[in-house]
């Protein structure tokens, strides 16, 4: 009787924890992003991103401790970062940010970041003179 106790116990035990599993493993998605316009509201970026293996535009909408981030006060077109965050249904909610060189993005997003810093370099460029 002992044995069966014990099997209902751990089965009662591992049911309990594997709803709120979920809600204890609140991971970040990890996405890498190229800023494709210049942001006029820091609050909403727009970007192109790798998210589940496909190439989006994306708004990277930043929460509070980013704000205040001098690598986020800071954002230019074509610059290369990696996003921690979620997926919410108008863009990307960012809880970490760091800056990459455009070579260290993946493939998929190198091209466009070449491109992009090609364009820049081209238009933008010459107006600052």
């Amino acid at each position: 009787m002992s044995w069966f106790r014990l099997r209902v116990w751990g089965i009662v035990t591992w049911v309990t924890l594997s709803l709120f599993v979920p809600v204890w493993a609140d991971d970040d998605t990890v996405v890498f992003a190229v800023v494709s316009d210049v942001p006029k509201d820091r609050s909403r970026v727009p970007a192109k991103a790798l998210l589940d293996g496909a190439v989006s535009d994306l708004k990277l909408l930043p929460g509070e401790t980013i704000l205040g981030n001098p690598v986020w006060r800071a954002l230019e077109v074509c610059h290369a970062l990696k996003l921690e965050g979620m997926k919410m249904g108008d863009g990307f909610k960012v809880s970490a940010a760091r800056v990459l060189d455009a070579s260290m993005l993946p493939m998929a997003l190198q091209g466009y970041a070449g491109d992009c810093l090609i364009k820049k370099a081209v238009e933008i460029a010459p107006l600052a003179d």
